[in-house]
């Protein structure tokens, strides 16, 4: 009768560490907790800012411009709101633990298919919104902004949207150099 070969030392603590590394990826949850958390105060603002536009407006103290721009900044809080809904849905999905919700009614089209490099794309795709509508409240104010203030914004969204394309160039790229196989389904 042959004894049954023992793991080696060195075996055991390279799978204890491996497997130490590979637990570590909890300590990110605190980090979603957190973004939750400050989604709540953006629940907050966004309360606080609509309250301020209803009193504003039912009392006639505001003209249509002023509107324009709070509801800009409404606009421009439920953006980043889904902001950090991609990062802590997709992040959690993509680095921590699986979020088994298949058959779920309510469940986004986007996690089906989410990966490290469709949601950077998702996200620089969202930074672009926050973006053009900072830019859009710059130009409304435009009378108001310094013409290098409006200049910066301008090269800084262009700067978003050429990384934005150049992510989706690569990711498209990896697609094609690392077919998925297809689904017999």
């Amino acid at each position: 009768m042959t004894e049954v070969s023992r793991p080696s030392a060195r075996r055991r603590t390279s799978l204890s560490l491996g497997y130490i590394m590979f637990l570590s990826r909890f300590l990110q949850v605190p980090l979603y907790l957190g973004l939750i958390v400050a989604q709540g105060v953006y629940v907050w603002l966004f309360m606080v800012e609509l309250w301020h536009l209803l009193m504003e407006a039912s009392l006639d103290r505001i003209n249509e411009v002023e509107i324009m721009l709070i509801i800009l900044g409404l606009v421009d809080v439920v953006m980043i709101a889904n902001l950090l809904i991609m990062v802590i849905v997709g992040g959690y999905e993509t680095f921590v633990s699986r979020i088994d919700l298949k058959g779920h009614p309510d469940q986004p089209e986007w996690l089906d298919h989410v990966n490290a490099n469709v949601l950077k794309v998702k996200l620089a795709t969202a930074i672009i919104g926050i973006s053009s509508v900072h830019l859009l409240k710059t130009f409304i104010e435009a009378d108001r902004v310094a013409p290098q203030m409006m200049l910066w914004q301008t090269i800084i969204h262009l700067a978003f949207v050429v990384s934005a394309v150049a992510l989706a160039l690569i990711d498209r790229m990896l697609i094609r150099s690392h077919p998925q196989p297809r689904s017999s389904v």
